[in-house]
């Protein structure tokens, strides 16, 4: 039986708070997530223990990173919970989650990702893909869709680059806003990642990538001769076989690699335009 209540507890919009209350959906989400004893589990957000407590009856002990101190103070003194978790009250945009490797057992991270930092924190659990077996998130469906997306759509840009070159990214089930008190003003989605174990077209500098991603998508309706001005010139994209008129969604993962290697082998002069 559930021992899970809100207790009063008013959710924060400083810290984009959603709970999860439908029953339903929480026994689906940890049947995607498929704790299991001994393994290295790590939730970002616990929240008032919707995916916490039935996680725990299944896999014994879970780390958990949360930031709201009252949601954290509630957690150390649960009837049930305080005794199976190892609690870290911090901002998981600036927690170093390799602290949490233990006896070399890869992190198996998921949570219900408050929406107003969900791509940012994506982008720093990627610092850590190599320390990791899969991550499961709970996300807004756009988010997920712009993830997953291919080329040639409106939908994919640098995060659908910078995730699907580190992570194999896997949609699993969308959630409407009914689960969730108060309920979002938008659709959700659980995705699943699960980093490359070697990467075939290894980049040879990631700030590279991002700095081509930014650069293509940061003005997305321009043609890549205009986007890619500063880094590259039309005739050097002519010579990797890219037609400059290109828009930046035209372009696969192994473009934007391609490029990015070539700005690491080729460094544009600082005054240079």
């Amino acid at each position: 039986m559930s021992k899970r209540t809100h207790l009063g507890h008013q959710a924060k919009k400083r810290f984009g708070q959603n709970f999860l209350h439908n029953e339903a959906v929480i026994s689906s989400i940890v049947d995607v997530i498929n704790p299991e004893p001994g393994e290295n589990l790590v939730e970002i957000g616990p929240g008032l223990g919707a995916l916490t407590e039935p996680v725990v009856e299944r896999a014994g002990k879970l780390t958990v990173v949360e930031l709201d101190r009252d949601l954290a103070r509630r957690l150390r003194h649960h009837p049930f919970l305080a005794e199976h978790l190892t609690i870290h009250e911090t901002d998981a945009l600036k927690f170093d989650f390799s602290e949490l490797v233990i006896d070399e057992k890869p992190l198996r991270i998921f949570g219900n990702l408050p929406y107003n930092i969900s791509t940012p924190l994506i982008f720093h659990l990627l610092t850590f893909h190599d320390k990791v077996q899969d991550m499961h998130f709970m996300l807004q469906k756009e988010v997920v869709e712009r993830m997953a997306a291919s080329p040639n759509c409106k939908t994919y840009g640098r995060l659908s680059i910078m995730t699907q070159y580190q992570c194999q990214v896997i949609p699993v089930m969308e959630i409407g806003p009914e689960a969730f008190k108060p309920a979002p003003k938008v659709d959700s989605a659980i995705v699943r990642l699960v980093p490359h174990k070697k990467i075939k077209n290894p980049v040879k500098d990631i700030k590279a990538l991002n700095q081509v991603c930014l650069a293509g998508f940061n003005q997305r309706r321009k043609t890549i001769r205009n986007s890619f001005k500063k880094l590259l010139t039309s005739d050097q994209l002519e010579s990797m076989g890219i037609n400059p008129g290109l828009r930046p969604e035209n372009l696969s993962v192994d473009d934007y690699i391609m490029l990015a290697n070539f700005v690491v082998d080729n460094p544009v002069e600082e005054d240079q335009e």
